[in-house]
């Protein structure tokens, strides 16, 4: 299971936050001051942590200090939008740096890749009679070997991560092709109707009207 900090003062941006990624299957957990995250994150085991900059206590950066041991990722979400900032908070160790505002989307999107580089998502996905091998970048069915191309095998990976959850073309796009595609959903659409013949998922991967796709959760 994936387990997230959210370091962040503000409780709507916090809950926000919390909110989105409960949608996508990660556990989250909060607190919204420097010094106990400090103490969390070297007391406890977490994937990843979304981190604030301006915090009571004790500051973003004066927390990356102090748990840069610990090896956990971290990505910055602060309001500081200074190149100077953003590259004091890279060189500091975090994996990404993301300024306020920002889109729920491209946040996902954002921890997906960092979970990914950081191998901390899991190695070996399954659903039903498929296996997905993320370390060899291998997709196997009833153990017979299937050649994806790289999007088509990066698609399969965002749905077995979120079965059974409705989701948009724009978000598809965005999680498997960057956020900043310029593209059309229709390339969605074509690489779906690729992962149904290939695997043979017509009846696991529906179509939603209007909306997108879902990947059929297994009983």
């Amino acid at each position: 299971m994936i387990k997230i900090l959210i370091v962040e003062d503000d409780p709507h941006i916090s809950k926000m936050i919390a909110a989105a990624l409960e949608i996508v299957g990660y556990k989250s957990e909060q607190c919204d001051d420097g010094k106990t995250a400090v103490y969390r994150i070297m007391h406890e085991s977490f994937s990843l942590v979304l981190l604030d900059v301006m915090l009571p206590q004790l500051d973003g950066f004066s927390v990356m200090e102090q748990i840069r041991t610990k090896g956990v990722p971290v990505i910055f979400l602060t309001a500081m939008q200074e190149v100077s900032d953003r590259v004091r908070g890279l060189r500091s160790g975090a994996e990404d740096y993301i300024v306020k505002p920002f889109e729920v989307v491209e946040l996902l999107a954002r921890i997906e890749v960092v979970l990914r580089r950081t191998n901390k998502a899991q190695i070996l996905l399954t659903y039903g009679d498929i296996q997905v091998d993320l370390n060899r970048h291998m997709v196997k069915k009833a153990g017979k070997a299937i050649a994806l191309t790289p999007k088509e095998f990066d698609l399969l990976v965002f749905f077995t991560q979120n079965t059974d959850i409705a989701l948009t073309r724009e978000r598809l796009l965005t999680a498997v092709w960057g956020y900043d595609f310029a593209g059309e959903t229709r390339t969605v659409d074509i690489h779906v109707q690729q992962l149904r013949a290939k695997l043979k998922l017509h009846n696991q991967l529906v179509t939603i009207p209007k909306i997108g796709y879902r990947l059929e959760r297994i009983q």
